[in-house]
């Protein structure tokens, strides 16, 4: 074993290298993006590590692979679960040979956007393991048992980690990873089990399930995972925690300690799991404690089963956690919280004042909108966007303009604010439709990036065109997976995917699925942006606008040569048009004209378009 610093997404994907993985795959999604994106440039020999085109394909190849006897993973965040599940409780139901573990990484406090979903839900639903690891270690050690323990119990595992533990980074102790071993690959042909023809097949596959997740519980148990220490004399107050609260409550009794507050000696509970619920040390706890508190984010699953655990055992015991409103099931959790809610159970007074500070880096930061990069692509479609609903005589608030998922998404912000809806993966295009069909008369614009229109925007357009819908399509095509990190897509240059792979020609297929009208322009003339949409809402039927251009960041990354923009401070007259009508961050107010910082800007031009006096102009021109 080696000391290493690695974050907890790394650990993850080392320890998955270390259980000999043969497959992984998954969608970017922060918080847990960084798993593949730590294997993507490795030389991996016998292992396939890909980006799926969403994380219902990811989970439909990992889980094949592991149906065949080899070890697979497939990553997402908490969001991916939903696209991914009509397969996951299938899978479930059918169970597998090879190790299939699903990792996904729960965003408590909405670090990273989208709903603050508990994935521990669907675990409950489907019957499934799911181990939550709380340290970096933890991380690393329990995906190696996750493969472990999929194969003993002959069915797909979770690996569920947040936001604190998948983004921090520290010191593990890692091995050299494992060859993947599975040389004669094979699937039983066996209608009973990896189908659901018929209401006995899948009764039966039900029933297999239980079983299953009750033999997992056998094993976490007998293997001493969950950490039970019970005080020497009963009746005082027991803590259940789980994943990465472990670590908040040790450290909150170590502030405790420091700041003299007189605790009695404390029985614990530590989980390295929800699911299958530890029901026997739950017992033991209930039994020899009078108060406990309950201490997970977001939903009260422990807590609740806790409750029912103490109403069979017809023991008298006092609970505190979210029941009783000293949590939240809303927000991640800290050691002030847990100390606050240790003294709250023990009657205690937990002075404010002497309690460390909690830092919010975010009331030190500049009040600004969140806008896209200087020269994004994105910035030029919506300022088209805008421009041709003014030129159309339309008003701004009388539009209905639908949001997507990713940097797209910001168009939503100052100073466009041309969005109104934010939903899910390629809801902008069904949406739109249904606006219309709800009778909305003016037009309906959808709006959606390239990514999320390879993950789930193609059925909503098939959609809109077999139904025959007056729908406008704005699709913005810079090439890259941007706001994630810039992972690969389908439509990525060739010089960027995988040797195996191939790019796929975005308005190919958009015209192949047969749409009425389709237009390809480059987001960074205005003029030519701005009119493709204006013809676009005039026409009948579906019509598509593809702006096409390469992310900025990208494209200054491959060293793409571009025209630099310079200011003639004679014909400026400092009225703040590009500030406003652009929001580009290269662009800010001087003395006497406005400056650019030659640092962030490429060249795009389209404050030039917006300049009412040509103070803007290429340079040397």
């Amino acid at each position: 074993m080696t000391a290493k610093m690695v974050s907890g997404n790394e650990a993850i994907a080392l320890g998955a290298l270390r259980a000999g993985v043969k497959v992984v795959s998954g969608y970017p999604g922060t918080p847990s993006t960084e798993v593949i994106t730590s294997l993507w440039n490795k030389d991996l020999p016998g292992t396939s590590v890909e980006w799926s085109t969403n994380e219902k394909v990811a989970f439909e190849v990992a889980a094949a692979s592991a149906m065949v006897g080899s070890r697979a993973m497939c990553t997402m965040k908490m969001s991916g679960v939903n696209v991914a599940y009509d397969s996951i409780i299938g899978i479930a139901y059918s169970g597998c040979t090879g190790g299939l573990v699903i990792y996904v990484a729960d965003d408590p406090g909405v670090n990273a956007g989208m709903c603050e979903q508990d994935s521990r839900d669907f675990a409950v639903m489907a019957d499934m393991p799911m181990l939550e690891p709380g340290t970096l270690q933890e991380a690393y050690d329990l995906t190696q048992y996750a493969f472990e323990l999929s194969e003993a119990i002959q069915s797909p595992v979770f690996i569920r980690s947040t936001t604190n533990v998948a983004q921090s980074h520290g010191m593990a102790d890692v091995a050299e990873r494992v060859l993947p071993v599975n040389e004669k690959p094979m699937l039983e042909r066996n209608i009973a089990k990896y189908t659901k023809a018929g209401a006995v097949i899948a009764m039966n596959q039900h029933r297999e399930l239980l079983e299953r997740l009750e033999k997992a519980k056998e094993l976490i148990a007998a293997k001493q995972l969950n950490r039970l220490k019970l005080s020497k004399q009963p009746g005082g107050l027991g803590i259940v925690s789980v994943g990465v609260v472990n670590g908040y409550v040790e450290e909150a009794l170590s502030i405790a300690d420091e700041l003299r507050i007189p605790l009695p000696e404390i029985s614990s509970l530590q989980l390295i799991n929800t699911i299958p619920f530890a029901v026997d040390e739950m017992k033991q706890l209930l039994k020899h404690c009078s108060t406990v508190l309950v201490a997970e984010e977001l939903e009260p699953l422990l807590e609740n089963r806790l409750y029912m655990e103490a109403y069979k055992l017809g023991v008298k015991v006092e609970f505190v956690g979210k029941n009783d409103a000293t949590f939240s099931r809303i927000g991640e959790y800290d050691a002030k919280l847990v100390l606050k809610g240790i003294c709250k159970a023990l009657h205690l007074t937990c002075p404010e004042e002497v309690l460390p500070p909690v830092i919010q880096p975010e009331q030190h930061c500049a009040a600004r909108p969140i806008t896209t990069c200087a020269g994004c692509p994105h910035r030029g479609t919506y300022m088209a966007i805008n421009k041709a609903l003014r030129n159309l005589k339309f008003k701004s608030n009388e539009i209905i303009v639908t949001g997507d998922i990713g940097c797209t998404i910001l168009g939503i912000n100052p100073p466009f604010n041309t969005l109104w809806t934010e939903v899910s993966m390629g809801a902008s295009i069904p949406m739109a439709q249904g606006f219309i069909y709800g009778g909305v008369q003016k037009p309906v614009l959808a709006t959606i990036g390239d990514s999320t229109f390879f993950h789930a925007g193609i059925p909503g357009l098939i959609n809109a065109i077999q139904h025959n819908v007056n729908l406008t399509v704005v699709v913005m095509d810079n090439g890259w997976t941007a706001m994630t990190g810039m992972q690969v897509n389908p439509g990525t240059i060739p010089d960027y995917q995988q040797a195996s792979c191939r790019q796929l020609d975005l308005e190919k297929v958009i015209a192949g699925l047969g749409v009425d009208h389709l237009i390809t322009v480059d987001p960074y003339d205005l003029k030519a942006t701005t009119a493709a949409i204006e013809k676009s809402i005039a026409l009948p039927g579906v019509k598509v606008v593809l702006a096409r251009r390469e992310c900025a960041i990208q494209a200054a990354r491959r060293k793409v040569a571009y025209e630099p923009i310079e200011v003639n401070i004679e014909k400026c007259t400092r009225c703040k048009s590009c500030i406003v009508i652009t929001g580009c961050p290269a662009i800010s107010l001087g003395e006497h004209a406005i400056t650019i910082d030659r640092a962030q800007c490429n060249g795009c031009g389209l404050c030039m378009a917006v300049c009412p006096t040509a103070a803007i102009v290429k340079e040397g021109k």
